[in-house]
């Protein structure tokens, strides 16, 4: 899968309250990238915690689900956009739908 805003992501993890979500993030991105998916049960698969919303959108938990990462995905296209990424409560203050 084509990953867009990997950026985004390294913007989070370089903040010093979040230093810690580095290596899981780029566990993630490292997994992603070489994930082929064609279909919503196939990110499951792979990410049994996930949760699979409506109209391609998935959050994904990250750091033993201290964060969150929500992504849209093109499974016709191959590729995951980044959407948000932010703290477990973070992610409660949002519309994961809308992000």
């Amino acid at each position: 899968m084509r990953i867009i805003s990997v950026g985004t992501l390294k913007a989070f993890w370089d903040q010093p309250a979040h230093r810690d979500a580095e290596q899981p993030l780029r566990t993630w991105v490292r997994v992603v990238k070489a994930a082929r998916w064609t279909e919503p049960a196939a990110v499951k698969q792979m990410f049994g915690s996930a949760d699979i919303l409506r109209d391609g959108r998935v959050v994904f938990d990250i750091g033993g689900n201290k964060y969150r990462l929500v992504a849209w995905l093109n499974y016709q296209y191959g590729v995951v956009y980044v959407r948000f990424i932010g703290t477990h409560r973070d992610y409660d203050k949002i519309d994961a739908q809308d992000v």
